[in-house]
């Protein structure tokens, strides 16, 4: 399974034409740029994909995160999707009974959530030339199982679904005997370093919380370094802080989901 990401304008709202809680997105298009992972997707794609769920009354899920594994994070659901000259599309709505689902939907319209992401596995794929001469691989038949709200995309960053997707993808080319490319490879190796350091800063502070509270904090770890304003007629003597265990936790759990605080 794949992850994909674009940034995107949700449609939320009566001047569009959509009831409350309803949505309009194109969670991918057919733009003849390559992507980050140097696809295309051809026209056509999803195509067979949508007419076998409304076929069978299947309903494609919305989810926060890509988290399959938690229902309360099931938030939405399409309500239609088609293909037109721009893109697949889905219209759908959140379950504005349930509190997580009305707090997405509340990201979503005030725009502090813009971007959407969609799980899927290719069927068939192949080797272009596009117009300027670019060589990329286009994307010709795909299977969607969801697709998510992400406050950031799953790109070429050192996220873990990210990194779990682009690790996936080189597996699958060594299997299939494909060259792995230089720079699908220098990607993976960075991101196992940052988050071989991050683990190194999370078991430090936490054996600071396990045993030796929050009087070590300061030493715990060689990676992380806060820094505060000090307000205007602060004492100068007063010696700084140091951050407390919980806040070191959050930075270094941070680091190694590519995330910013």
């Amino acid at each position: 399974m794949k992850i994909k990401s674009l940034p995107v304008k949700f449609k939320t709202g009566d001047d569009d034409g959509l009831e409350e809680g309803q949505f309009l997105v194109y969670p991918s298009t057919f733009t003849r740029t390559p992507d980050s992972y140097g696809d295309v997707v051809a026209p056509g794609a999803f195509a067979d994909d949508i007419a076998k769920r409304k076929e069978s009354g299947a309903v494609l899920s919305g989810l926060y995160g890509h988290r399959m594994d938690d229902p309360h994070l099931n938030v939405a659901s399409a309500i239609d999707e088609g293909e037109d000259d721009h893109g697949w599309w889905v219209k759908g709505e959140f379950d504005l009974d349930e509190p997580t689902a009305a707090k997405v939907y509340r990201l979503v319209k005030s725009g502090r959530i813009r971007e959407l992401s969609f799980a899927f596995d290719v069927l068939d794929e192949g080797q272009v030339t596009l117009e300027d001469g670019t060589k990329a691989n286009e994307l010709r038949k795909l299977e969607a199982f969801e697709f998510s709200f992400v406050p950031v995309g799953a790109n070429r960053d050192t996220s873990i679904v990210a990194v779990k997707a682009l690790a996936d993808e080189i597996v699958a080319d060594v299997k299939a005997g494909r060259a792995i490319s230089a720079k699908n490879e220098t990607t993976l190796r960075e991101a196992a370093d940052k988050i071989a350091a991050a683990a190194v800063d999370i078991k430090n502070v936490l054996a600071v919380i396990d045993g030796e509270g929050t009087e070590g904090a300061g030493k715990a770890s060689g990676h992380v370094t806060v820094k505060t304003e000090e307000p205007a007629g602060a004492k100068a003597e007063e010696p700084e802080r140091a951050p407390s265990a919980r806040t070191r936790l959050q930075i270094a759990l941070a680091t190694a989901e590519g995330a910013t605080l």
